[in-house]
This record gives structure tokens, sequence and C-alpha cells, in this order.
């Protein structure tokens, strides 16, 4: 299969539809369904149903779609790591690590003050992301390693190294009657009534359904509680440098949080081995 197809593929896929598929990728119909049609004879299973109702994926074209963004998701990263390996021969190196906004950020600062000591350490450019995207983008070469939170991101397909396991925290507006609870059960902080638990977006971009706010990032979650519009259930570290405002009370049944370390299986990048180690040791 050509990478021309599975874009192709995974346009189809994800909008469901020919002529929104078109539009996105800027072809022709005719053509596009060609190629779906040639793909699907040459893999001998049909991956989309045409119906009158609309279009469908099949069991087969689940799979594909799978495994298409894994193989696009490799092949950019691919390009994306020659071209920043060609710009370290010219430049100083440095080492991009992705990190959600928000969380771990006492843990990041011990880890860049620990790795800052190794020899030979490089230079570090920390990404704030949102949450998941830390994931995305050490799998598409944008980062070169990833502080990731399981069990909530996807650690699949990557070395990880454990570095700190804690309990989760319910963030609440201050003065709410909760907040002077020493610890709360899960099943109380999700159907508290005015403070529903916030929606985050999926990875293509839509929100699941639900009474709680659509949030994008952590600004704009504590602002909502701040409001007494959401509440939020987070790692216990997030309750460090909570602002005015805010209080955080345990949730003792919520499922215990393990920040890992994460770099793809197959990087020979000594900076990496450096940062690792380094983290190792915290």
């Amino acid at each position: 299969m050509e990478t021309r197809e599975l874009r192709y593929f995974v346009a189809v896929a994800e909008e469901l539809h020919f002529g929104r598929a078109a539009q996105r990728l800027g072809i022709a119909q005719p053509p596009l369904s060609r190629a779906i049609s040639g793909l699907e004879r040459r893999l001998g299973a049909a991956l989309l149903e045409r119906g009158s109702r609309g279009t469908t994926l099949t069991g087969a074209g689940a799979v594909l779609l799978r495994e298409a963004r894994a193989a696009l998701d490799a092949v950019a990263a691919a390009e994306r790591r020659t071209r920043r390996a060609a710009q370290a021969a010219t430049s100083r190196p440095a080492l991009v690590l992705a990190a959600k906004a928000g969380a771990s950020g006492e843990l990041l600062a011990e880890l860049l003050d620990a790795y800052a000591c190794e020899p030979g350490a490089v230079a570090v450019d920390v990404m704030l992301c949102g949450p998941g995207e830390q994931t995305r983008v050490l799998r598409d070469g944008r980062a070169d390693v990833a502080l990731l939170h399981r069990p909530f991101d996807d650690t699949a397909g990557f070395d990880t190294e454990d570095l700190r396991t804690e309990g989760q925290v319910v963030i609440l507006p201050a003065g709410h009657p909760l907040g002077t609870r020493p610890r709360l059960r899960l099943a109380e902080v999700t159907g508290l009534p005015g403070l529903p638990l916030p929606r985050w977006p999926r990875p293509d971009g839509t929100f699941p359904d639900g009474p709680g706010p659509q949030v994008r990032d952590h600004t704009q979650l504590t602002q909502l509680i701040t409001l007494g519009r959401a509440c939020a259930v987070v790692p216990e570290s997030g309750r460090t440098g909570l602002r005015g405002g805010l209080t955080a009370v345990p949730v003792h049944d919520a499922p215990r949080v393990t920040t890992v370390i994460a770099w793809p299986p197959h990087s020979r990048s000594t900076a990496v081995a450096g940062l690792v180690r380094a983290a190792a040791f915290l």
C-alpha cells in the first residue's frame, strides 16, 4: 500500500462521506472513489459499507483505520526526526520533551535539574500539551520523549520507565460544602449538582456527549472551576500551586495514576538515554 492510498482511506473513514473527504484532500471525488475501490480489490476485503443511509466502516475497515493512522504517524515521524537531525548537525542540539500542561510540575522541574547535571546534557525544549496530546506528538516525531500518565495515556509501542505513582484529588471552588471533607468517594464527585466533570476533546477533535463544559486546556479548566461551573479529578500533584478560589480534596477510591517517561523504542539518541537515566534516579 502507498501512503497516498492510506491518506485517502483515513480521510474517507474519518469523514464517512466521500464528498467531504475529497474536499478535505483537495481532490475530485471520482479519483478518490476509484482509489478506495482499488484498495479494497487488492486487499480482498470490503472496507466501507456504502448505503442509502450513508457510509460506515466494516470490521476490516476499522482495523485498517487504526493501522493506517499508525503508519502515517510513523512516516511523518521519520521525516520530522530526519530533518531535526540534520538541523542539529549545524546548530545547537536539543531534546523536545512533551508534558501535559498543569500536570507533574514538580516532577518535571526535578527531572530537568537532574538532567542538567548529566555529562553531555543538551538543551531541553519543553512542549506543553493538552490532555492526551503528548502521545500524539511523541508518535509523530514532534517530541523525542514525553511524560505520560497511566491509565489515561496510551503507552503502547513506547519504551517506558515508571517515575511516580499517586492518588487523585477533586478540584472544587473554594467555599464549596464538600471542600472541608477529609476525603470523598468517586461517586460523590461524578454527580455533584452544578459542578459537572469537564469534557476533553477526543483525538479527532470532537467532544464526548455529556453535561460538562467543553475544555481544551488547563487554564480554561481552572477558570471554570473558580466560577463554579465545573470540578475536575486530577493526580494529587495537581494540587501544587493551586491559586486562590480553588481547593482540593482526596478521592480515595479513584484509580491511582503512574507518571512514566516514554520514548520510541528505536531511538538511538544519547541525549534521550541521558534524560531517561536521570529520570530513573529521581
